[in-house]
């Protein structure tokens, strides 16, 4: 058995909070957030679909063991979420500073995802 130490929920909580973070941003269509999506040529709509999307899978990540599949779809959504942002920028020619906040997601988002126990696996307390 796996036993979850407390440096494993450190990516996991600073994960999870800047992504619960950015969905409420997107819920409530904070101008900074509604820019940047006119600007890569979003609709505003979208804004709500992906807000809601983060808030729960956010809310997915601290979900019972049992649940391991629904950890692992939020933990595929973000991937989708936060490549797709990634490659949206880079295709409408923004520079470093608007394409920094995904990788640095991303690569906390997989430090979140690596500390989860192995398929099949418990986490004993």
């Amino acid at each position: 058995m796996k036993k979850l130490r407390p440096i494993d929920w450190i990516p996991t909580v600073l994960f999870s909070l800047a992504m619960f973070g950015g969905g409420l941003g997107d819920l409530v269509r904070a101008e900074p957030l509604m820019e940047s999506m006119r600007q890569l040529g979003y609709p505003s709509y979208l804004a709500t679909l992906l807000g809601t999307w983060k808030v729960l899978g956010a809310a997915a990540l601290f979900a019972p063991t049992k649940w391991m599949r629904l950890k692992q779809w939020a933990y595929a959504g973000f991937f989708f979420d936060l490549s797709g942002a990634m490659f949206s920028h880079l295709a409408s020619g923004d520079g470093i500073a608007e394409l920094t906040p995904p990788v640095v997601l991303l690569a906390l988002g997989f430090l979140s995802w690596r500390s989860l126990p192995a398929p099949g696996n418990q986490i004993s307390s």
